[in-house]
């Protein structure tokens, strides 16, 4: 049975059907902007997550996702602890719903059930973690910051900052003669 030269055509056809699909979805992934240039698009500083974004979904209603190569912490003027997958509703000036954000105030860890700015924007932004909210200042989260795999990285970083402000120790302390 001689081949037909229509069923070559076909396979070309569909062949480069599915060439054309695939070459739109690449180039459309590539034009989709990065999570750190959406933050502030909605009046947010792109500094609020860290370096280790892997992906993100942003739905119409605002609600997000955002996939982190693995948990990991960031001292900010508290430390922060950042899950692996991170999940809110982003709208013009905060972000509400959230989870998987975490910080420390003494010795316990908290939800960040919110985080919000200022309109028009200023120099505050504000965590709402269950009942309070803290003000904090902006100019922290305005940089996007690289993230440490563990709590350990971060005290001995604190340590190595705090060691450096102290004074340099004394030789010799003079004795205080008294009768």
């Amino acid at each position: 049975m001689a081949p037909n030269p229509n069923s070559h055509l076909g396979f070309t056809l569909l062949f480069l059907i599915f060439f054309f699909i695939a070459a739109t979805s690449v180039s459309d992934a590539d034009d989709r902007p990065t999570v750190y240039e959406i933050l502030p698009e909605f009046g947010l500083p792109s500094g609020l997550l860290p370096d280790s974004v892997t992906n993100y979904t942003l739905q119409d209603d605002g609600t997000f996702f955002v996939g982190l190569e693995k948990a990991c912490y960031i001292q900010f003027e508290y430390l922060v602890y950042y899950e692996e997958e991170i999940t809110g509703k982003l709208s013009y000036g905060s972000i509400s719903d959230l989870k998987g954000i975490q910080v420390q105030r003494f010795f316990f860890w908290f939800d960040v059930d919110e985080i919000k700015v200022d309109l028009p924007p200023n120099d505050n932004i504000y965590f709402q973690v269950g009942i309070i909210n803290k003000k904090l200042d902006v100019d922290q989260f305005k940089t996007v910051h690289s993230c440490r795999k563990g709590l350990g990285s971060c005290r001995n970083w604190l340590k190595e900052d705090v060691l450096e402000q102290l004074p340099a120790p004394f030789d010799e302390v003079q004795m205080l003669i008294t009768e």
